[in-house]
C-alpha cells in the first residue's frame, strides 16, 4: 500500500490511533432506525489517495476530510461499508491536539462512528484522517473490477466505480449524502506499464513515477456530492472533439473512451455528445463548469449510464455504435442516453436535490429534456412525439395500479433510496415536466430553469425551490398547488366528458384504476382526496387552435362552452396532460369517423392518445371494447411509427392475455388481418428514414409474434441462411426478429448449439444482446432449462446482463415456468450474489410474473414472498407484481366474453 507523504505517518504516531469495534446489530423489530447522518459536522474537502490493485482485486487508500462543526460534538459520524478501517486520526488546524478515543462500525446503518477524547465547540475546522482497504471483486457497485477480452483472447482487467445512490461509502469513508457537498482532490495509483492510465472527474495536474506504480494527481474539483465522484484505471483509448461554447464559458474537450478493440465505435457518440452539449449550454445559458468531459464505455455496468461529473460512464450498448452491428433502435438509445446524462451536468450535478425524496427533480427533468436535446440534433426523429409512447404510456399503465407511489415520497434507508429509481421517478417525473412546460409556455419554462440553476449552483435544492422560480415570473398561476396535486399523491385522473347541449360539455374527474375492483375501497391517504388540478386542452372540428381551461382539484366539474356546434371535439391535445379522457359513445364515434375519413386531421400524438385511451378504458370496463376495436379500422391509412407503436403494443398484449383461452383462435385471425397490410408495406428491406425503420422493427416483430405465416416463413429462411454463413448477417434492424422467430420456428438442439457458439464468441455488446434474445426463443423446455443454468456463469453471461437473460427466457411461454421455478429455488443464492438491495434483482419478479393470470399463480407468489419476507430494494416490485396478477385475473373475468362476442361478429 502506498501512503502519500511521510509527514502524515509521523502525525499518526504522535496523535495515536483509536481502537475499533463493530456494533452488534440486535435491533428490536419495532425500533425506528435513523439512517441519516447528524447535521453537526460538514465536509468541505476530500483529499483522497486511492490505490486499486488491478492484479489482486484489492484496494487501499487514505482519505483526509476537512470538516467544520455546526454544533458542539463529542463524536463524528460518517459512512463506511465493507471497508477494513485500520486507523482513524484527527489533525487540528489550530494549536491544540484532538484525540480519537475509539471508533466503531455500525454495519446496519453503514456508519463509522468516531468517539472523541473531548467535546468540540461549534465552528471548529479540522481534518479527519482514515486509512482503509477493501476488495473490488465480485461486485458491480462502489469501486470494482471489470474485464474484457483482448484480440488474443487474454483477459484485461480494469478498475472502475459507480456510486449512485449510496455506494461511495463502499470505496472510501465519506459523508455520503447528496447535501454534503465538498471539493475533491484525488490521487489515483495506476500500474506504470501495460498502457494503463487513470481518469477522474477533473483533469490531471501531474504524475509521479514510483517504479511499478504511478501516482496520478488530479486538480481540485468543484463542490459536488459524493455520488458524483468517479475513478477509472484502464488501458482504454479515446477520440476527442472540441466543444464550442459560443462565449458561454471556456471551450473544452469532449473525449469518448472504449477498449482499444472498439475505439472505432465511438464516432457517433462524439457527434451526438458534441451537438447536445453545445445545445444545452445555449439552452441553459450557463457555462459547463469543468475543464473537460469524458465518456467511457464500461464492459460491466449495473445501470445504463451514470452522470459522474466530467466522467460519464456507460454500458457499452449505451455508448458504442457500429453501422454494421447496431440497429436504428440502438442508435436512438445511444443518443438518448448521452443526452440524458449530459442534462444532469446542470440539473443534478450543478444543482442537486437535498435528499433523495426529490430525486424526481434530477431524473424527471433529464428524462424529458433528453428529448429536446436529441430533437435539436435530429429533428426528423420527432423525439417529442416518441416521448408519448416510450415514456408516458408506460407511466399511465403503472400509475393506474395500487402498486404505484407518489413522485415525492419519504425514503431513508439505502434500500428505500435504491427502490425509487423507477418508472414513476423517471417517467412520471418527465411527463410532469412536459406538462408543466406546456401550461406555462416553453419560454417561461426555459427562463425559470436558468434562474433556478443560477440561484442554486453548487448547492442543493428541493422541489419547492424550483417552483418558486416559476412563481417569480408572475404568471398568475398557483403553480405550487397545481404541481402538488401531481407530486404528493399517486395516480392520475380520468376526465369524463358529458355533452350537455350541442355547444356545451361538462367535465368531471375521478382517479383512474385499471382494475375495476380497486374502486371498491376508500382511499383517504391523500391531502387532495385524489383530485387534481388539470390543465385541460382541446381542439375541435371548427378550429385548429389549441384551447385551454383549468379544471382545479377543488371543483366538482368544469363546463366548456363553444361558440357553435362541432362535428368532433378532442381533449388533451397531444396527450400533454397526465390524464385519460372518456367520451360518450357518440363522441367516440365522431372521433372514429374522422380518423377513418382523414387521419391527418389529428396530430401524431392525438392519434396515439385516442387509441391508448380507448383500449385502456376498455380494459378497465369503462368503455365498450366494440368502440376500441372500431377505432383500429383507421389503421389501414396509418403509416406513422408513433400510433402504430400503440397499436402493435395492444395487439401483442391482447395476444398474451388470450393465448390460453378458446378466444385466441378468432383473435389471432383478427390481429393478423389488421397487421398484414402494414407488414407487407414496410417489408424486410431497410431504408434510411429513421422513423420508417422504427416502424419496420415494430411491425415485423408484431407480425411474427401474432403468427402471420409469411412473416414466420421469411424469418425462418433468413435464419437458416445466416446459420449456414454466420459472417453474412441480416441487417441490424431485422436481426432480432430473424434471430428470435427463426429460432422459435425451426430451433432444435443443433441450431441452438450453433447459435450458442456464435454468442460465446461475439465481442460486440449490441450483437451479443441480440443473440441472447434469439437463444431465448427456442421451444424445447430442456434446452431453455440448460440456458438458465449456463447463464449463471460470468464466462457465459456477464452479471450486468444476467437478469435481462432470465427475463428474455421468461417472456417465452415455454420458459416462464422454468425461470419461475429456478428463481424460487435459487433465491438465497441470487441474494448472496447480487444483494437484497439490488433493485434489478427485485425487478426480476414482476418481469417473470407479468403474464400470470390465475388465483393459483397469485397464491404461489404470496407463498414465495412469505417464505422470503426480506425484500430489500425489491419491496415495491413485489407489490407491483401482485397487483399486476390481480389485474390480469380481473381482466380475463371482465373482458374475455365481450371480446369474444365482438370477434364472432367480425368473423361472421
Amino acid at each position: 500500500m502506498l501512503i502519500k507523504g511521510c509527514a502524515i505517518i509521523l502525525s499518526l504516531v504522535l496523535m495515536g490511533f483509536g481502537t475499533t469495534s463493530v456494533l452488534a446489530q440486535l435491533k428490536d423489530d419495532t425500533e425506528v432506525i435513523n439512517y441519516r447522518l447528524p447535521q453537526s459536522v460538514y465536509p468541505t474537502n476530500y483529499d483522497l489517495y486511492l490505490h486499486p490493485d488491478i492484479e489482486t482485486g484489492d484496494f487501499s487508500g487514505q482519505v483526509i476530510i476537512r470538516v467544520n462543526t455546526t454544533s458542539v460534538i463529542s463524536e463524528i459520524v460518517l459512512h463506511s461499508s465493507n471497508l477494513n478501517i485500520s486507523s482513524v486520526y484527527l489533525k487540528n488546524t489550530g494549536s491544540s491536539t484532538i484525540y480519537v478515543s475509539s471508533y466503531e462500525l455500525d454495519t446496519l446503518r453503514e456508519f463509522l462512528i468516531i468517539t472523541l477524547s473531548e467535546e468540540l465547540s461549534a465552528g471548529r475546522v479540522f481534518d479527519i484522517g482514515i486509512i482503509f482497504a477493501g476488495n473490488m471483486d465480485g461486485k458491480i457497485t462502489g469501486l470494482y473490477s471489470s474485464s474484457y477480452l483482448k484480440e488474443d483472447n487474454s483477459k484485461k482487467l480494469i478498475a472502475t466505480s459507480k456510486f449512485e445512490p449510496t455506494y461511495a461509502r463502499l470505496a472510501f469513508p465519506c459523508f455520503d449524502e447528496p447535501a454534503m457537498k465538498a471539493t475533491f482532490q484525488i490521487t489515483l495509483v495506476q500500474p506504470s506499464g501495460d498502457d494503463y492510465h487513470a481518469l477522474s472527474n477533473m483533469n490531471i495536474a501531474s504524475t509521479s513515477y514510483q517504479g511499478k506504480y504511478t501516482e496520478v494527481y488530479f486538480n481540485q474539483s468543484v463542490p459536488m456530492s459524493t455520488y458524483l465522484a468517479c475513478f477509472i484505471v484502464s488501458d482504454f483509448q479515446s477520440k476527442s472533439a472540441e466543444i464550442d461554447t459560443k462565449g458561454i464559458g471556456d471551450a473544452f474537450t469532449l473525449r469518448a473512451f472504449a477498449t482499444p478493440e472498439q475505439l472505432d465505435k465511438v464516432d457517433f457518440a462524439l457527434e451526438v455528445g458534441k451537438a447536445v452539449m453545445e445545445y444545452y449550454i445555449q439552452y441553459f445559458q450557463i457555462e459547463y463548469p469543468l475543464p473537460k468531459m469524458d465518456m467511457v464505455a464500461i464492459p460491466d455496468f449495473v445501470s445504463g449510464a451514470m452522470e459522474h461529473w466530467g466522467l460519464v460512464t456507460y454500458r457499452e450498448t449505451a455508448l458504442l455504435y457500429d453501422n454494421e452491428e447496431s440497429s436504428t433502435a440502438n442508435k436512438q438509445r445511444v443518443a438518448l442516453v448521452i443526452a440524458h446524462e449530459f442534462a444532469h451536468m446542470w440539473f443534478g450535478n450543478l444543482v442537486t436535490m437535498k435528499w433523495w425524496n426529490d430525486l424526481w427533480l434530477n431524473e424527471g427533468f433529464a428524462r424529458y429534456i433528453e428529448n429536446k436535446g436529441i430533437n435539436a440534433v435530429f429533428p426528423e426523429w420527432k423525439m417529442l412525439d416518441q416521448f408519448i409512447v416510450t415514456r408516458l404510456h408506460e407511466v399511465l399503465t403503472l400509475d393506474a395500479t395500487l402498486g404505484s407511489h407518489p413522485i415525492i415520497q419519504t425514503v431513508e434507508s439505502p434500500a428505500e433510496i435504491t427502490e425509487i429509481f423507477d418508472t414513476i421517478t423517471y417517467g412520471k417525473g418527465g411527463s410532469l415536466i412536459r406538462m408543466l412546460e406546456d401550461f406555462i409556455g416553453a419560454e417561461n419554462f426555459q427562463k425559470a430553469v436558468t434562474n433556478y440553476l443560477n440561484e442554486y449552483k453548487f448547492k442543493n435544492a428541493v422541489t419547492e425551490d424550483f417552483l418558486n422560480e416559476i412563481e417569480k415570473l408572475g404568471l398568475d398561476l398557483d403553480v405550487k398547488t397545481i404541481m402538488n396535486t401531481w407530486t404528493v399523491q399517486m395516480g392520475f385522473p380520468v376526465v369524463t366528458v358529458e355533452q350537455v347541449s350541442t355547444t356545451k360539455y361538462r367535465l368531471t374527474q375521478k382517479r383512474f384504476f385499471s382494475n375495476p375492483k380497486d374502486y371498491e375501497s376508500e382511499y383517504n391517504d391523500s391531502p387532495y382526496n385524489y383530485t387534481w388540478s388539470i390543465p385541460i386542452t382541446f381542439k375541435t372540428s371548427s378550429s385548429d387552435n389549441v384551447q385551454r381551461a383549468w379544471f382545479l382539484y377543488n371543483q366538482d366539474s368544469l363546463e366548456i362552452d363553444l361558440d357553435g356546434s362541432v362535428d368532433w371535439i378532442k381533449f388533451n391535445f397531444d396527450q400533454t396532460g397526465l390524464y385519460r379522457v372518456n367520451y360518450p359513445d357518440a363522441l367516440w364515434q365522431s372521433l372514429a369517423n374522422e380518423l377513418i375519413e382523414n387521419p391527418e386531421t389529428f396530430s401524431v400524438g392525438d392519434r396515439a392518445s385516442i387509441l391508448n385511451d380507448a383500449f385502456s378504458l376498455a380494459d378497465a370496463t369503462q368503455l365498450s371494447y366494440d368502440i376500441a376495436f372500431d377505432l383500429m379500422k383507421y389503421l389501414a391509412k396509418e403509416e406513422d411509427y408513433v400510433p402504430w407503436s400503440v397499436a402493435v403494443s395492444k395487439l401483442t398484449s391482447l395476444k398474451n392475455s388470450l393465448m390460453f383461452t378458446e378466444t385466441y383462435i378468432n383473435y389471432k385471425q383478427y390481429a393478423s388481418d389488421l397487421i398484414e397490410p402494414i407488414f407487407k408495406k414496410v417489408g424486410w428491406t431497410v431504408g434510411t428514414d429513421h422513423l420508417e425503420n422504427r416502424l419496420r422493427q415494430a411491425v415485423l416483430s408484431a407480425a411474427c409474434s401474432l403468427g402471420v405465416e409469411s412473416c414466420l416463413e421469411e424469418a425462418a429462411v433468413s435464419f437458416k441462411a445466416w446459420l449456414a454463413a454466420p459472417t453474412t448477417r441480416p441487417h441490424p434492424d431485422v436481426r432480432e426478429t430473424v434471430y428470435y422467430y427463426g429460432m422459435q420456428t425451426i430451433g432444435d438442439e443443433e441450431t441452438w448449439d450453433a447459435m450458442w457458439q456464435l454468442y460465446i464468441a461475439e465481442s460486440d455488446a449490441n450483437e451479443k444482446s441480440k443473440l441472447m434474445y434469439g437463444l431465448s426463443a427456442v421451444q424445447v423446455p430442456w434446452i431453455l432449462n440448460d440456458f438458465v443454468t449456463l447463464a449463471w456463469s460470468e464466462d457465459n453471461v456477464r452479471g450486468q446482463d444476467y437478469f435481462t437473460c432470465l427475463q428474455y427466457i421468461a417472456a417465452n411461454p415455454v420458459g416462464r415456468p422454468i425461470v419461475w421455478d429456478y428463481v424460487r429455488e435459487q433465491w438465497p443464492q441470487l441474494v448472496a450474489r447480487f444483494g437484497i438491495n439490488e433493485r434489478t434483482l427485485g425487478n426480476l419478479i414482476p418481469a417473470i410474473t407479468a403474464r400470470f393470470d390465475t388465483q393459483v399463480k397469485l397464491e404461489d407468489m404470496q407463498f414465495f414472498f412469505a417464505k422470503y419476507p426480506e425484500a430489500g430494494a425489491g419491496a415495491a416490485a413485489r407489490t407491483r407484481a401482485l397487483e399486476t396478477v390481480k389485474n390480469n385475473i380481473e381482466w380475463l373475468a371482465n373482458n374475455k366474453e365481450p371480446i369474444d362476442a365482438w370477434l364472432e361478429k367480425y368473423l361472421a
